[in-house]
């Protein structure tokens, strides 16, 4: 999410005030909380373009006709560039893709009824305007060129930075979309542990989810293409983290790699200020080019940890990132796997169990392997698809020892979308593939209309 927070401008003085930034997150578990955040493409109905900032039904028309359902409007400039209501906020991404991003919510029962309202509203308003949503991975139709960007000045900086990094950044920015989950943790030790497991299985996350087999109009050869393009879009920030597994992971070594990233940017007075490149170490000491003297304060911390985007990270609680857009009825189940596996403890330690002895150049070969390949990438003999019956196992008892319960339902039917997957081994993008090869005789286009929330 890309909404600037509430300013705070206490000074940073040291590297442990930022540590115990971080070590403040953690909760009792009795004040664990799920959020879920998810970005979905917005086309025009009758074209199938994708929508500029300024057209009639544009960017700007969707975020103000929204505003009739209480939510506030947020500025840069004169341009509105989100909403925000309950502790949710819907944010505009680089390449006009529409998020929200869910408040903190106790139950799945309560982050589906947001999520079920805030498609509603979206819907209703598509519909006077003439546009359509779409819960994809990539953008199976646009090239770069055709999609237009969205007046925010972080994203004109990392529109020049990125292809110094990596050769796809840009398309990560603009033809890209994800779901991800945001959990707590009670304690440094909690934190490391939910850390290894999650990064872990944010490979078969990806095969669970792999949703992006097109772009520019045909196959691409992935099944995830998303995820294939965070592999060339700047490594210094993204990826798997090796100090995780290691023996000493903590707050301060997220740290010590947070202070080693590169930066983006520094906000004042409402204004985007370009440090690409630049250290927060140097910031740290005064000696930022950007800004010569100064020293940085809590919000432009936490505005650079915005700009670290591993499979994995963490902020005062901990984000999952490993999954495609997806429809409308499995946005809930990507929250539903996590919390299924992290908030019981029998869970957390039958999932730790299920990862602790994996390589690191197994994790790495997994990564690599499932864009392409899926639940049907090999692992120790057997596949992905393997791991991911077993992980869901092990959440959905995760999920019925929590007794959360909605009438007679219990939080365990939010998995089901997912175990369909896992037991025919058969990802939505490959089911995407069956339709365009045979019902859609190659004709990218019934994908507007058919997978339309």
């Amino acid at each position: 999410m890309s909404i600037p927070s509430a300013q705070d401008t206490t000074p940073v003085t040291s590297k442990a005030q930022l540590v115990e930034r971080l070590e403040s997150g953690c909760k009792p578990r009795e004040s664990w909380r799920i959020g879920t955040e998810h970005e979905k493409f917005a086309y025009d109905a009758a074209t199938f373009a994708p929508l500029s900032y300024d057209a009639p039904n544009g960017i700007r028309a969707i975020l103000e006709e929204l505003r009739r359902f209480g939510w506030e409007p947020m500025f840069e400039g004169r341009n509105v560039i989100g909403l925000g209501k309950d502790a949710q906020h819907v944010s505009l991404e680089p390449g006009g893709q529409v998020e929200l991003s869910g408040a903190p919510l106790r139950t799945l029962h309560e982050t589906c009824r947001e999520v079920n309202a805030h498609l509603d509203q979206c819907k209703e308003v598509a519909e006077e305007l003439g546009v359509i949503f779409l819960g994809l991975g990539f953008r199976p139709r646009d090239a770069r060129g055709d999609v237009p960007w969205m007046p925010k000045g972080r994203y004109g900086i990392m529109r020049d930075y990125m292809p110094r990094v990596g050769a796809m950044g840009l398309d990560m920015m603009i033809r890209t979309c994800t779901i991800q989950a945001n959990l707590d943790f009670a304690s440094e030790a909690d934190m490391a542990r939910k850390f290894r497991v999650a990064q872990a299985l944010q490979a078969v996350a990806t095969a669970l989810f792999a949703n992006s087999p097109f772009s520019e109009g045909r196959p691409n050869g992935f099944l995830s293409l998303r995820a294939h393009v965070w592999t060339d879009t700047d490594n210094d920030r993204s990826g798997l983290l090796k100090f995780v597994a290691e023996d000493g992971f903590g707050f301060e070594r997220y740290v010590d790699y947070a202070l080693d990233v590169p930066m983006y940017f520094v906000m004042r007075d409402g204004t985007y200020i370009d440090a690409a490149g630049q250290s927060f170490r140097d910031f740290l000491e005064g000696r930022l080019p950007a800004l010569p003297g100064e020293l940085p304060t809590v919000s432009d911390w936490e505005d650079h940890l915005t700009t670290l985007f591993p499979d994995v990270r963490i902020k005062r609680y901990m984000e999952v990132r490993g999954a495609d857009g997806a429809s409308w009825r499995r946005i809930c189940a990507l929250p539903a796997l996590w919390a299924g596996l992290f908030y019981e403890p029998t869970a957390l330690d039958a999932a730790w169990d299920l990862v602790r002895d994996w390589t690191w150049e197994e994790q790495l070969r997994m990564k690599a392997d499932v864009p392409r390949m899926g639940l049907k990438a090999p692992f120790r003999g057997g596949s992905v698809q393997d791991i991911a019956r077993r992980a869901l196992e092990i959440s959905g008892e995760g999920l019925r020892l929590r007794r959360e319960y909605d009438g007679s339902l219990d939080e365990v039917h939010f998995l089901d979308s997912l175990m369909e997957i896992a037991i025919s081994g058969r990802t939505p993008a490959e089911d995407l593939l069956d339709r365009y090869d045979n019902a859609w005789k190659g004709d990218i286009a019934p994908v507007f209309t058919e997978y339309a929330f």
